[in-house]
């Protein structure tokens, strides 16, 4: 699940143990693609049973290392059902230079997006993950969300709909409008667009198994 470094930083602090990053899915083998050590510079993954690639999203051509783009893996040790550059739809860059901590094995940056979740409003390219850490940024928000964009007028506009706590819910009026400007610059900040913030009681969006669907474009419709 997604965290902030300064979460990271406040269950390390509280629990007194190091918070470490793992990445799997579900269709491969689930947690135990790739971990990060000690030195908390990008995660290992254990080449020794995935070759791991990072392509274009829009051609499947390899890009170059450091390079952001779609990681696609194939299993090596998978008798079963092995899968063949399995399209993880997961946005991230490769570094294949040793690790301080000595091991050599490719690190990938954490996951930034996804690429059935990228939005190009106005020109810029939007992951629903950059909002999410944002909100994750602000006490008493829930990280349950929902992206709505629509065209008024031509023109690309987003709405993000924002559980909040109890207690803020039911605070006063003025107190709602702090805590709605301060989510508008948070996330203007992440994403370098203003959005509409709308607050809406706890547990009153849709929740989903597995990965949550986050947008609705109603451009299209």
């Amino acid at each position: 699940e997604m965290w902030t470094d300064r979460m990271r930083d406040e269950i390390e602090r509280r629990f007194h143990l190091m918070a470490l990053n793992i990445y799997g899915l579900t269709e491969i083998i689930g947690p135990g693609v790739a971990q990060e050590c000690h030195i908390k510079n990008g995660l290992h993954i254990f080449e020794d049973h995935f070759y791991p690639e990072v392509v274009s999203p829009e051609t499947l051509d390899p890009l170059p290392e450091g390079e952001k783009g779609e990681l696609v893996l194939t299993t090596l040790t998978r008798d079963g059902m092995p899968m063949i550059r399995f399209r993880t739809r997961d946005i991230t860059a490769l570094h294949r230079e040793p690790c301080k901590c000595g091991r050599t094995l490719v690190r990938m940056d954490r996951i930034t997006g996804r690429t059935d979740d990228m939005l190009k409003i106005r020109g810029v390219l939007i992951f629903p993950s950059q909002i999410e850490k944002a909100l994750l940024e602000i006490k008493g928000v829930e990280p349950h969300y929902q992206i709505i964009v629509t065209r008024p007028q031509h023109l690309d506009e987003i709405e993000v709909q924002v559980e909040t706590s109890k207690e803020i819910f039911s605070d006063e009026i003025r107190r709602l409008e702090e805590v709605k400007r301060k989510i508008e610059k948070h996330i203007e900040n992440a994403i370098g667009l203003r959005v509409k913030v709308t607050l809406v009681e706890p547990k009153t969006l849709p929740r989903s198994e597995g990965k949550a669907k986050r947008v609705i474009d109603k451009r299209q419709l």
